[in-house]
């Protein structure tokens, strides 16, 4: 395990490779791309990447996928009120033993800013069960809903005959996993690619004896499918000088946003603007950095570091105090609605802990090996 020389990226991360001189490719594209960027020119050309894609046989121009979280808000309103575009916003939402009442709000607040908002819920036994067998299979309960909710963006696209999608950030670029990467920067054609849709396949829904009639909303569009409906996946972080969590939670918190009040130790949520629609994430992200060694505060970390709001000591600090915690509420909430022990809950963890970063001590607890931005 090795750290990135200028950020707190490990070499762990699934797609990412660092350079010859041990830099991570977030950071080699944000210190050697993105700051010697002409943003006039940039506007410009996506001006021009909009006319082309632009139906007059459609009312909306473009579709955004929304949680009504920070990016989600300001991409809308930048769309409608910089871009002069009339948006679909999209949101696949979570079933209600799921969604936050913060979420709910969020929600409402981008109908109460104007736009038009489309909510598609999914048969919510499908649901559960597909949350239960990534969880207990893979150690990833999101994997199916992460693939419905990218999902769901290019099949309503093509259901209302829509050939523009903006995105948010570049994973490839902005966060380092490179299966994303597309022909140029703000190409997200090859969203299929990334770590948790892997191609878009139900391959393994299937296996675990789901019917694929009950799966039409977890499939990802082919290469094909996308050609012959002229589909275009934009991401608008790429155009944005100030893209970054801060900012964009700031903004939009000053547009309605409703922000998360619970506490660091309980959430690894630095700022409170991560996932607001459902608190169940932070599972996944502790479950992450058992395996890999790294999560969100990581994330939150490396863009505070690359944008100079942070130095790298602080950033080891808040790694080192607040990556992989997470409150028991959250853990309980999380068994209950699947149905299983909190002990089997540890047990499948611990089963999945990377040997190489950590190992269990004599009382059960998961300590870690590595040092933060030293590495092994």
């Amino acid at each position: 395990m090795k750290y990135c020389k200028k950020c707190l990226q490990p070499d762990t991360r699934p797609g990412s490779f660092f350079n010859k001189e041990g830099i991570c490719p977030a950071c080699d594209y944000y210190f050697n791309s993105n700051l010697k960027a002409d943003w006039d020119e940039r506007f410009e050309l996506l001006k021009i990447e909009i006319k082309k894609y632009k139906n007059k046989n459609s009312h909306f121009d473009c579709i955004i996928g929304i949680s009504g979280g920070k990016d989600s808000t300001r991409q809308a309103l930048w769309a409608r009120d910089k871009l002069g575009l009339n948006p679909l916003l999209v949101c696949l939402a979570y079933p209600p033993e799921q969604v936050t009442l913060r979420g709910t709000n969020n929600l409402s607040n981008l109908i109460n800013l104007g736009f038009d908002v489309l909510i598609w819920t999914l048969q919510p036994i499908t649901w559960k069960k597909a949350l239960k067998s990534g969880f207990l299979n893979d150690l990833n309960w999101a994997r199916a809903s992460e693939q419905a909710i990218i999902s769901s963006v290019p099949q309503i696209a093509m259901k209302y005959n829509i050939k523009l999608i903006f995105w948010g950030e570049n994973p490839g670029l902005q966060l380092g996993d490179m299966n994303t990467a597309g022909k140029v920067g703000f190409d997200g054609n090859n969203l299929r690619n990334m770590n948790t849709v892997k191609g878009g396949k139900l391959d393994w829904m299937i296996k675990e004896g789901f019917k694929r009639n009950d799966l039409i909303a977890y499939r990802y569009p082919t290469i094909r499918e996308f050609d012959k409906a002229n589909l275009q996946i934009i991401y608008m972080g790429w155009f944005w000088k100030d893209w970054s969590i801060i900012n964009n939670g700031m903004f939009s918190s000053t547009h309605g946003l409703e922000l998360r009040e619970d506490s660091f130790e309980n959430t690894g949520d630095l700022w409170g603007c991560f996932s607001l629609d459902e608190d169940w994430v932070t599972l996944n992200q502790m479950i992450k950095y058992y395996k890999y060694g790294f999560g969100r505060v990581n994330d939150y970390c490396n863009e505070g570091i690359r944008h100079g709001t942070m130095s790298r000591d602080e950033g080891i600090y808040l790694v080192e105090n607040y990556e992989g915690t997470i409150s028991e509420k959250y853990i309980q909430q999380f068994c209950e609605y699947i149905e299983i022990p909190v002990s089997l809950f540890w047990k499948k963890v611990k089963s999945i802990v990377n040997k190489d970063l950590f190992y269990i001590d004599k009382k059960g607890k998961i300590k870690k090996k590595f040092k933060v931005g030293i590495g092994l």
